[in-house]
């Protein structure tokens, strides 16, 4: 036995880990940043992140700094919090979310999490009993597969439609469900489609969880960044026709990521997940896990009560005028098009033609080479569940999104097959 260890160890690492985080977004962004070229004197250009944070057209307003301040400076958050969060917070989340809703939410409600992951991760955990499934959209989010499947609940794909603005394929999620089904998740505004729901069709989803017996998440992480024909709808108003959890934080219309405030909120006025314990189930989760930090929920009252509508409408005409520029600069790349202009959020999906391009592969080797040759980085679509597709992000300095954009149609007059 060499220096008097053990003859066997008797540990291993939980390959559940590694198979679940096989694909995530950073991790194809940072595969595609070993791709640089350190000779090209350019900057790089990232399209591929939904964090604005760096760019100073984007900053936060001073007013949320001040409330942070505020909090810090009053020394009545240096010490642990309550699992579900402080009620001040809660109280004042209940309120802001209420504005948009035709009832009440009390601050029983609403858990604060460590971002709007945090409250994905609580919500499929509670989902998780042995044999249930939940529905996802495909295009979407890959954290919800990724944290599904670490905690064995089956995935199962719904399409969003591209020709009808990206509407929920709502006869393939009837088609798709069955007794083990526990939920559906949508994301509206779109990540990573661009696009924001309608009205009509937000109510045909809850009619359809109704039906089918199943609790509908709502992912609103980028609420009220819209700028097109829709204005934003939360799902939670149509929490008396089938129960509702919202996922949502600050992190995208404060412009915050960083600060990692987040929450889940539950909209279901008839009690149906009091009933079925699933209240008990989150309050269960959040007693063994971390919460978010005391001194930012403390500054969140402040927060919420002073920022003004200018700031709001200010990073909203930002987004729908690069939103814009993304449009109409992607008409000029022949081998990329785009089925529907963004609406929300700060993404677009666009399609990608192989058969215009000389020695391309698929839409991995498309992101690979564009960032070795030209320096710019965008996300293959199958990291979001699309092959041969491109999640594009438009929330960039408007500079900074011209020439990427200049970029890729340089790379793909390079790379085009010659007719």
């Amino acid at each position: 036995m060499e220096n008097g260890g053990a003859k066997e160890w008797h540990f291993r690492g939980n390959e559940e880990l590694t198979k679940a985080s096989a694909i995530t977004i950073r991790g194809v962004l940072n595969m595609l940043m070993e791709n640089l070229n350190p000779d090209d004197s350019r900057s790089v250009i990232s399209l591929g992140h939904g964090d604005p944070s760096e760019f100073p057209c984007f900053r936060t307003t001073p007013l949320a700094v001040d409330a942070i301040c505020d909090s810090v400076r009053s020394a009545k958050y240096n010490g642990y919090g309550s699992t579900v969060g402080i009620p001040p917070a809660r109280s004042a989340i209940a309120e802001y979310l209420s504005k948009d809703l035709p009832y009440k939410l009390s601050p029983d409600d609403v858990y604060l999490t460590i971002g709007c992951i945090q409250a994905i991760e609580v919500i499929l955990q509670v989902l998780a009993r042995p044999n249930a499934n939940i529905l996802l959209p495909r295009p979407g989010f890959p954290f919800y597969e990724s944290r599904a499947r670490f905690c064995h609940l089956e995935v199962r794909h719904f399409d969003l439609i591209p020709e009808k603005g990206w509407e929920v394929d709502l006869d393939a999620v009837e088609a798709l469900a069955d007794e083990n089904t526990a939920a559906m998740v949508i994301i509206n505004p779109g990540n990573p489609c661009g696009n924001v729901f309608s009205y009509e069709h937000l109510k045909k989803v809850a009619e359809t969880a109704r039906k089918l017996g199943i609790l509908v998440i709502a992912d609103e992480v980028y609420d009220h960044l819209t700028f097109g024909s829709n204005p934003f709808v939360p799902m939670g108003v149509f929490g008396s026709i089938a129960p509702i959890v919202t996922v949502g934080s600050i992190s995208k219309r404060w412009i915050v990521p960083g600060w990692r405030l987040g929450w889940l909120v539950t909209n279901d006025p008839n009690g149906i997940l009091m009933k079925h314990g699933i209240v008990d189930s989150i309050k269960g989760f959040l007693s063994i896990s971390s919460d978010p930090a005391t001194f930012v929920q403390g500054a969140i009252p402040q927060i919420l009560k002073n920022t003004t509508n200018e700031f709001f409408s200010k990073i909203v005409n930002i987004l729908m005028e690069a939103a814009d520029l993304c449009y109409d600069r992607i008409k000029d790349i022949h081998c990329i098009t785009c089925p529907s202009k963004p609406e929300g959020s700060m993404f677009v999906m666009v399609k990608l033609n192989l058969s215009l391009l000389e020695g391309i592969k698929d839409d991995v080797d498309f992101c690979r080479r564009l960032a070795e040759e030209e320096s710019v980085i965008v996300l293959p679509g199958v990291a979001v569940g699309l092959k041969n597709w491109l999640r594009v992000t438009f929330a960039v300095e408007p500079s900074s999104l011209d020439d990427g954009l200049g970029r890729i149609k340089a790379f793909y007059e390079r790379h085009a097959k010659q007719q």
